[in-house]
């Protein structure tokens, strides 16, 4: 890919513009996680507080959660800034950056801000989007300074195992690399989630949130997980950025944290009746296809003929519903669905899929 700079994310002004619908299948976290149901109190509750480098509790609670040190810990403003506060520490401009294809537009888009010249390794869909270490071989060279992938991969739900990520580290050290991996929905395995990429090696840096998975975007807690030096590192990046974060949001998090269990059981509940819709709808249809996993918040269909962007646009004008176009994980006879929502929202939306769907078939 070319090394011109990018100033801003179309997938982004997408998702903020034009996604909203009454059946939004787009979305690939789980549905808002009601404020009223933390056991929270006004008065546990306030405004300021000493936030220096991190709010302690905060770092104590992401850190004993995660296995790791508390100077392991940065704390982000979500994982789209840890993102990007990872990418601008290991990165200078002209590093190449290897990054899975196909993968959320952010990576590639804040790769390409900050001037990496950005290089791609395939995960196919024949293969179920799994990482073959052979082709980050391939595609690695002495320049390259960065692996990204995605574990639970976005856009697909795919797992990556530790054999795997081992190997790819492996690969990385081999070419005085690191591995980026974004851990975002991971948890959506829930007992079988396995430990943090982080534990595999130095060499690994990983972000995470509470966003995606228990539906808590709006607390805005997410982290970055590296090896001490590098974490004194971007806790001073961020300071070009950001200052304090909202103190309120951090004393949410760490009830959030506290009480993780239970909200996890809610998100499990939801995507498990989810799952069980999206397999009926896979096995009535001939004209999508996917790889089918039992965890993981959204699916990554291939739609068999038919124009991708007039399913979207009829989907959106008639029905009332959104899907992800393909075409912002750059594979255009895709679509990203979300199985995050309310069991009876997501019905209906599967339904006026199926309904879109027939009507282009009919109408060919």
């Amino acid at each position: 890919m070319s090394m011109a700079r990018v100033m801003s994310s179309e997938y982004m002004l997408w998702a903020k513009t034009r996604s909203h619908a009454t059946f939004n299948l787009s979305n690939s976290g789980l549905t808002g996680y009601p404020l009223a149901e933390l056991p929270a109190k006004i008065e546990d509750l306030e405004i300021n507080g000493q936030s220096f480098y991190g709010y302690q509790p905060l770092q104590k609670a992401i850190a004993a959660k995660c296995g790791v040190a508390t100077d392991c810990v940065v704390a982000a403003n979500g994982a789209s800034m840890g993102n990007f506060l990872a990418l601008a520490a290991t990165l200078e401009p002209g590093d190449e950056v290897l990054i899975e294809h196909p993968t959320y537009e952010l990576l590639v888009s804040a790769a390409q801000y900050l001037g990496a010249e950005v290089k791609r390794f395939p995960r196919r869909f024949e293969d179920a989007f799994q990482i073959d270490p052979r082709e980050v071989e391939l595609a690695i060279t002495p320049r390259t300074r960065l692996i990204v992938l995605t574990n639970l991969h976005n856009p697909s739900s795919a797992f990556t195992d530790e054999a795997t990520l081992k190997a790819v580290g492996a690969i990385a050290r081999g070419a005085n690399a690191r591995v980026l991996v974004g851990e975002i929905y991971l948890d959506a395995l829930f007992e079988r989630t396995p430990r943090s990429a982080f534990h595999l090696g130095p060499e690994f840096v990983i972000t995470n949130s509470l966003t995606k998975v228990y539906g808590l975007s709006g607390l805005r807690c997410g982290w970055i997980l590296a090896e001490p030096a590098l974490a004194q590192k971007i806790w001073r990046l961020n300071d070009l950025m950001a200052n304090h974060p909202p103190h309120v949001a951090e004393q949410l998090s760490c009830i959030a944290l506290a009480n993780l269990d239970r909200i996890a059981k809610r998100s499990r509940h939801l995507l498990d009746n989810n799952r069980l819709v999206f397999d009926r709808f896979l096995d009535e249809r001939k004209d999508v296809e996917a790889p089918r996993f039992d965890y993981g918040t959204v699916s990554f269909p291939r739609l068999q003929g038919g124009n991708l962007g007039q399913l979207c646009d009829l989907l959106r004008h008639k029905y009332d519903a959104t899907v992800v176009p393909g075409k912002f994980f750059e594979m255009p006879d895709h679509f990203r669905l979300g199985l995050g929502c309310e069991t009876e929202v997501f019905a209906a939306g599967i339904q006026r899929l199926s309904n879109a769907l027939d009507e282009l078939t009919e109408g060919h």
